[in-house]
């Protein structure tokens, strides 16, 4: 390796993927001769590890189940200048690589996203596809619309990105999470368009259309609730005074005309609600100090380490 070349990774997690994990291997290997390639094997059941080993890759374990948990160990353990993270079923051409290193380097770029371009009716499924854009739409509504394809898989990442991001997902929402973390702290993105071939005959898919679907809409809530408290708590604030002034309305007119209150009990719920709606504002406000907090503690981690393009990533920031 040149001295003014970086330190490059490239990071596959693997479960159950003996069919495709040699042939992955070795293009990354043609494509980046002085990256080192990490196989992380989740629990597989087959002979994904050996076949790894044996391709020349690095192989790690990870026992805990769920891609979440594997990218959470790999930005742990794996130290590097630029993270290539790409999934081992051999769907993604690995040839780009180089240009989306290049691409991190010159931007600089701390998130380089793969957007995928099908090269065959079997690499995409309806039901995936219509996910993705449902999912993706979702994200750039709420955090912002400077991400395209938010569900792929590959993906290049610098230094600073990986050290600074607290991974709390398990499953296959590590992408969404990884997508809001940088949006939220405004981190400079770009996209690299790339052919998505189907699977090589006899590898099978591990994504649960509908389970992990459903999984990442929740996930993409709870990033809202997490990341945006007075926007989630404001709404469900104003749906209770709206719901409160409803009920109201009539007592009130009622009231003004007769002087009395003839349904109480309808008095005491929308009173209910009122103070419902109220502590939820409360709650939002109080909560998005604590988030910008959060965010503040999470731009520092991320300030600590050089941009993509600066090599002397030994050495930490001041």
């Amino acid at each position: 390796m040149k001295a003014d070349e970086p330190r490059v990774a490239v990071l596959i997690p693997c479960f159950n993927e003996e069919v495709a994990i040699s042939s992955v291997i070795h293009a990354f290997q043609s494509a980046l001769p002085d990256a080192t390639i990490y196989v992380f094997d989740n629990n597989s059941t087959d002979d994904t590890a050996t076949i790894a080993r044996q391709a020349g890759a690095v192989v790690r374990h990870e026992p805990l189940q769920g891609k979440g948990y594997v990218v959470r160990r790999m930005f742990r353990d794996i130290e590097a200048d630029l993270y290539v993270m790409a999934d081992g079923d051999d769907t993604y051409d690995a040839a780009l690589a180089p240009a989306m290193i290049r691409r991190a380097r010159t931007g600089p770029f701390d998130l380089v996203n793969c957007i995928r371009r099908q090269t065959d009716d079997a690499a995409y499924r309806d039901g995936h596809r219509f996910g993705n854009l449902l999912l993706t739409g979702a994200v750039r509504m709420i955090f912002g619309d400077r991400v395209e394809d938010m569900l792929s898989g590959y993906k290049v990442l610098s230094r600073r990105f990986v050290k600074s991001f607290p991974v709390l997902s398990t499953g296959f929402d590590i992408e969404t999470e990884l997508t809001v973390h940088a949006l939220e702290l405004a981190l400079p993105i770009a996209h690299v368009e790339g052919a998505y071939r189907p699977r090589p005959p006899g590898s099978v898919s591990k994504l649960r259309t509908w389970s992990d679907g459903w999984r990442i809409l929740r996930l993409i809530v709870r990033l809202l609730r997490h990341e945006r408290p007075l926007a989630f708590f404001g709404a469900l604030a104003v749906f209770a005074f709206a719901l409160a002034l409803r009920l109201a309305a009539p007592l009130i007119a009622t009231y003004l005309h007769t002087g009395l209150v003839p349904r109480l009990p309808t008095a005491v719920l929308a009173t209910g609600i009122v103070i419902a709606g109220a502590l939820s504002l409360t709650t939002g406000l109080i909560l998005d100090t604590v988030t910008r907090g959060r965010r503040e503690t999470r731009l520092l981690a991320y300030l600590h380490h050089a941009p993509p393009g600066d090599l002397q990533t030994d050495a930490p920031r001041a």
